[in-house]
């Protein structure tokens, strides 16, 4: 199969894949669906020879048709991570998460003549997981996934935005998940989150621009490059901060932009917290089903007096603990509607990844459908155990997964 793929071109890498696994269980028909970038439809890309009848999204060859969730079969599988099998007319079809540590990529669905057995869902799934390898390799040399995923147009400022925000916006790992979601406004406001993991650290940010446009995005990639550039040379918080601060200072497009921010580091033995507040709103914790904000030496935000030292605040993560990282568009104007520790409460039980896409959701309830102001945030659920004890089946561990809904009766459970 990965012969396969390294034969084809890359756009053509998934489909390498599903037809190898579609001749091998004699499929009536196999089809990838890529998840949209809003998190709220999946896209299903077809390859079409040009002149032949096509619905939806048309590039060159490419059709991209999205499906909006409904609570239907294809959007349990991806919630709960969980292969379903349904019976169609006289088809079954299986359908398997995409996925990888946790970063839901897709969905593939496969229709076969006859009721399968538990060693073909169990080969289906494990070729849905080696299928989100193959996208995670071939998007870095094509277009085509994220072409697919757009369901709207981007301006400049929100390209420039998007390339600040890391390739996955989910992570598993033994001691932590971490799951975040931006929600960006008509004009972009230019926030932004990040993250990184070292051997025994785990990197955070969350940060917001002044202004809107493309200065706001241009001065979020200078805080950005900043803290990255620190990160990546190894040095330390206080550092990351000052370098943030010295890059937007020296290099603001307007001379007076700046930005506010929220930087951590988590010790991944131990659950120690060092973190750092440029001037930015105060992180939740959730804790024992009590939601509370985390009071924060409040340092002066980035790109503002360039000599005066920044300071640290630590504390202490508990296994069970949810730490949760916001911007302003997520408390002020018509977000303060949306009661957020209150939510946050009411969301404890559900994976760092639902939890983000149903804030979101609220958030463009209460003051959309179009943003004044981008809407951000970053959470953490802390497990502890750093090591060797993470429980994983086909990409996700599925003791951290939300529990999908009940199925339909026409609906089998094929396991995973």
């Amino acid at each position: 199969m990965l012969l396969a793929v390294e034969k084809a071109p890359p756009v053509d890498a998934v489909e390498a894949v599903t037809r190898s696994v579609g001749v091998s269980l004699g499929a009536l028909w196999v089809s990838f669906l890529v998840a949209d970038m809003s998190g709220r439809a999946l896209v299903r890309l077809v390859h079409v020879p040009i002149g032949e009848a096509s619905a939806g999204r048309q590039q060159d060859e490419d059709v991209a048709v999205v499906l909006p969730f409904d609570g239907g079969p294809q959007e349990q599988v991806l919630r709960g991570q969980h292969v379903l099998v349904e019976q169609v007319g006289e088809q079954f079809v299986v359908r398997a998460p995409v996925t990888q540590r946790g970063e839901a990529i897709g969905l593939l669905e496969i229709a076969l003549p006859a009721a399968p057995g538990d060693a073909a869902v169990a080969r289906v799934s494990g070729v849905a997981h080696t299928l989100a390898f193959v996208v995670i390799a071939n998007r870095r040399h094509t277009d085509l996934f994220e072409w697919g995923q757009r369901t709207t147009p981007f301006t400049l400022a929100a390209e420039i935005q998007r390339r600040l925000l890391p390739s996955a916006f989910t992570c598993e790992a033994d001691s932590f998940t971490l799951s975040a979601w931006l929600e960006p406004a008509a004009t972009i406001g230019g926030d932004t989150f990040d993250y990184s993991l070292a051997r025994d650290l785990l990197h955070l940010s969350i940060t917001d621009a002044v202004g809107h446009g493309v200065n706001s995005a241009l001065t979020a990639t200078l805080c950005v490059g900043g803290l990255r550039n620190a990160r990546r040379r190894g040095n330390s918080l206080l550092d990351q901060a000052q370098a943030a601060n010295e890059a937007v200072l020296g290099n603001a497009p307007a001379g007076s932009l700046f930005a506010t921010g929220l930087i951590g580091r988590v010790d991944l033995a131990t659950g120690a917290v060092e973190a750092v507040n440029a001037g930015h709103p105060a992180p939740f914790l959730v804790r024992d089903g009590v939601v509370r904000p985390l009071a924060l030496l409040v340092n002066r935000p980035f790109g503002v007096l360039a000599r005066r030292p920044y300071r640290a605040t630590r504390f202490q993560l508990r296994p069970g603990d949810r730490l949760v990282l916001v911007t302003d568009g997520m408390l002020e104007r018509g977000a303060a509607a949306l009661d957020l520790g209150a939510r946050l409460g009411e969301l404890s039980e559900l994976h760092p990844r639902e939890v983000v896409r149903v804030l979101g959701d609220l958030v463009l309830d209460v003051a959309g459908p179009v943003l004044p102001d981008d809407a951000c945030l970053l959470v953490l659920d802390w497990h502890g155990g750093h090591g060797d004890t993470r429980s994983t089946a086909a990409g996700a561990d599925l003791d951290r997964a939300s529990a999908p809904e009940p199925e339909d009766a026409g609906h089998l459970d094929g396991g995973s």
